[in-house]
This record gives C-alpha cells, sequence and structure tokens, in this order.
C-alpha cells in the first residue's frame, strides 16, 4: 500500500493533471487532441489512435467483470446466492455472454439517449451509498476471528518482500485505477469549466481512489484470514471473499445485494465513460450520429468482449501465458502493462516538453485557470524529468521481469 501511495502521487497525480490540462485545452477526444495541440509536422496526434485502442481493449474484459457483478447482485436479490461459486460462473458460457451483453447494451443504450446526465447525478448518491457500505463492512471484518492477522498481513510492511515486481505492480494499478494513458482523463478534462484548477480535481480523484483502495483491503484481509481464502487469488478475491462474508453474517442476502447492486453502479460509470470516450472517437472519424454511432460501437464491443466471456469455457484452448491463463490476461497485459504506462510517458513528453510538444507554459496555464491548487514552478523537475524517467525506467524493467502469477 504504501509503494502504491507514493505512485500515485509521485506518478498519477501529475499525469492525471496533464490529461485533464489537454482534453479541457482541446475540447476533443483522443483522437482530435493532439491534432488540435501540436505543431504543423509533429505526429503526436498518432498516440490518439492508440488510446483508442486502449479503451477497446479495456472494454474487452471490463464488460465481463461488469456482468460478473450484475450476476451477483441478481443471485443475492433473489436468494440464490447459496449457489455462488467464481470459478463455476466464469466456467459457464451461457451466463458470461448474456450478463456481458446486458452491460454492453445499458451502457451504449444510456449514451445513445442521452441519459448519461441523470444517472451521473444518481451515481453520486449511490457512490456516497457505497462509500458508507464499505466503511460498515470494515467495521464488521475488524471483528471477526481473524482480523487481527489479516489487519496486520495488510498494515504492517514487510520491506523483505520489496523489489522491482512489486513496484511494477504498483504503478500498473495506479494507472489502472485512474484509468491514466489512453485518453479517459482527456475527456473528462474537456467537460471541467475554468472556474476549477485542474490539480486540485487531481487531487480529489487521488484522495477518494486511496480512501477506497484502503477501505477494500480493510474489510478483506481480515476475511481471508477468517475464512481461510487465498490472498492472491486473483480476480476471485473480490467475488468470493465478498460472497463468504455476506453467507456468514446476519441479513447477509440484503447487505449482498446492496454491495454489488452499488458495485454494479460503480463499474458501470467506468463503463459508461469508456464507452462515451470510444464513442467521441469514432463520431469524430466518421462523423456518424450518436444513435448510429452507438448501435455499432455496441456491436463492435460485444464481439470483442466475446474472447473473454468465453475464455474460460469455449476458448479456454487459449493461454496466452503460462497455464490458467486466459484471454482477460493477454487484454490486461495490453493494458494495464503496455499501454498504460507508455500512454502516460507519451503524455508527460507532450505537455512539458517545448521543443517535442505543447511546453511546460502552455500546459502550467491551463492546469491553473480556476480556483484551487495549482502547478508550481518548483514542480516543473518532477513534471518534465523524474515522470517520464521514472514510468520509462520501471516500465522496462516490468517488461523484462514479466511472469504470469
Amino acid at each position: 500500500m504504501l509503494i502504491y501511495l507514493i505512485c500515485l502521487v509521485l506518478l498519477g497525480l501529475p499525469v492525471m493533471t496533464m490529461e485533464f490540462a489537454l482534453g479541457r485545452a482541446s475540447q476533443a477526444s483522443p483522437v482530435r487532441m493532439y491534432q488540435k495541440l501540436e505543431r504543423p509536422g509533429q505526429k503526436w496526434h498518432i498516440h490518439g489512435y492508440f488510446a483508442l485502442l486502449g479503451n477497446v481493449c479495456l472494454m474487452a474484459f471490463y464488460t465481463v467483470v461488469t456482468g460478473w457483478m450484475l450476476c451477483y447482485f441478481v443471485r443475492f436479490l433473489t436468494g440464490n446466492y447459496m449457489d455462488l461459486g467464481f470459478v463455476s460462473m466464469i466456467s459457464d458460457p451461457g451466463l458470461n455472454v448474456g450478463y456481458m451483453a446486458a452491460a454492453v447494451a445499458l451502457g451504449f443504450g444510456i449514451l445513445c439517449f442521452g441519459l448519461q446526465s441523470g444517472l451521473e447525478r444518481i451515481n453520486k448518491y449511490i457512490m456516497l451509498i457505497l462509500l458508507f457500505l464499505m466503511v460498515a463492512l470494515a467495521v464488521h471484518s475488524a471483528t471477526l476471528s481473524g482480523a487481527e492477522e489479516g489487519l496486520r498481513f495488510y498494515l504492517v510492511p514487510d520491506f523483505s518482500k520489496l523489489d522491482g515486481t512489486v513496484v511494477v505492480g504498483a504503478m500498473n494499478q495506479a494507472f489502472f485505477t485512474l484509468s491514466l494513458g489512453i485518453g479517459s482523463m482527456a475527456i473528462f478534462g474537456s467537460y471541467i469549466g475554468r472556474e476549477r484548477t485542474l490539480m486540485g480535481e487531481s487531487v480529489n480523484v487521488i484522495v477518494l481512489d486511496l480512501f477506497v483502495a484502503i477501505v477494500a483491503g480493510l474489510i478483506i484481509f481480515p476475511a481471508c484470514f477468517t475464512f481461510d481464502l487465498e490472498v492472491g487469488a486473483g480476480p476471485s478475491l473480490l467475488f468470493d471473499t465478498m460472497a463468504t462474508v455476506f453467507v456468514n453474517m446476519a441479513g447477509g442476502r440484503w447487505w449482498g445485494t446492496l454491495f454489488f447492486l452499488f458495485m454494479v453502479f460503480a463499474a458501470l460509470s467506468t463503463v459508461l465513460a469508456v464507452f462515451e470516450n470510444i464513442l467521441a472517437c469514432v463520431r469524430e472519424l466518421t462523423g456518424w450520429s450518436r444513435p448510429k454511432g452507438s448501435v455499432i460501437c455496441g456491436i463492435g464491443i460485444f464481439l470483442i468482449s466475446l474472447t473473454t466471456a468465453l475464455g474460460y469455457s469455449v476458448f479456454s484452448g487459449f493461454v496466452p501465458f503460462a497455464p490458467g491463463s486466459a484471454w482477460l490476461d493477454l487484454w490486461d497485459f495490453i493494458v494495464s502493462t503496455n499501454l498504460l504506462p507508455l500512454g502516460s510517458l507519451v503524455v508527460a513528453l507532450f505537455c512539458c516538453h517545448k521543443r517535442l510538444g505543447w511546453g511546460w507554459e502552455a500546459f502550467k496555464a491551463e492546469a491553473n485557470a480556476g480556483t484551487g491548487l495549482k502547478v508550481r514552478e518548483w514542480m516543473k523537475p518532477v513534471f518534465v524529468y523524474v515522470v517520464p524517467a521514472a514510468i520509462l525506467v520501471i516500465y522496462i524493467y516490468g517488461i523484462l521481469t514479466f511472469h504470469w502469477r
């Protein structure tokens, strides 16, 4: 958690501020953003197409994960949660495709009819309730028999296990959870008014992200040590751990229903943001209307997401890395290990180097427009040199030492 915090502040905060500034200055999607800000003859806009690719690859597995959350919500709501099992769920092709299709249809349906503004207002209240619910579950986890051991594992640093792999994982997780490097924050930046500074907005996002991450650990790790669950189980950790917690607590059916309902809203907020990014890019390239673009993009995302939805059943023969890996792991490798850090490196170089791209002064003027925390001149060495150098070194080390768990 300590290394993750350092990566959030040292790398995530500067890159998010830069992406916000690019989006607000250009008022465009990543595909057109660089074209509006780069000088004649420069080729930075090529990264816009890689950003679009990154968003598509992200949705190739995130729509399936959203479907899993929707499935757990329905199971708890209908009282069938005793039949839940993560491995059996992901091995059911019909169930995976059905819930993934529902996530895709819901996301692009909302965008098609322009309902996202209303959902965003509702989502603010839903997220507040989710935060209160998570705090309540963290308090409950602290009363479990394995709480002391779990909290010690989670909160007490073990520096003997600190190596480059941990740093790489922390950086990739920071970029993933903040959606940096593929233009998602640029889209949000284009919607931010000039009455607020962008570093202040970035700090707000990072503080909330860190709070959720800490509370999630306070819920999960005591439960893992109480019910003898594997702490390094990967995607199943959330689903199996939380289902076990709810099964073993009074009123667990309704706690589980509420928790996974709010998780669906949280996942859907990310889906809508990335879908909007994809839709904006495609519409700028083709001139399609919002309804036409939504339908065609929805079909495209559904087809590519089938790889993940069927990756543990029909397509289980495809093993991209070590035995046990599947399509989800390949998509995650492309996005988290490659496109996010490399995209963040491009953003840092373009924003802060005048001879290369936009330049420090233009970036600082845009970032500091409005009231709130401002980018100071003393921060320039961090933004200009430390951030790109750190990303490049950690990325190269990660590629050279990469191995699937």
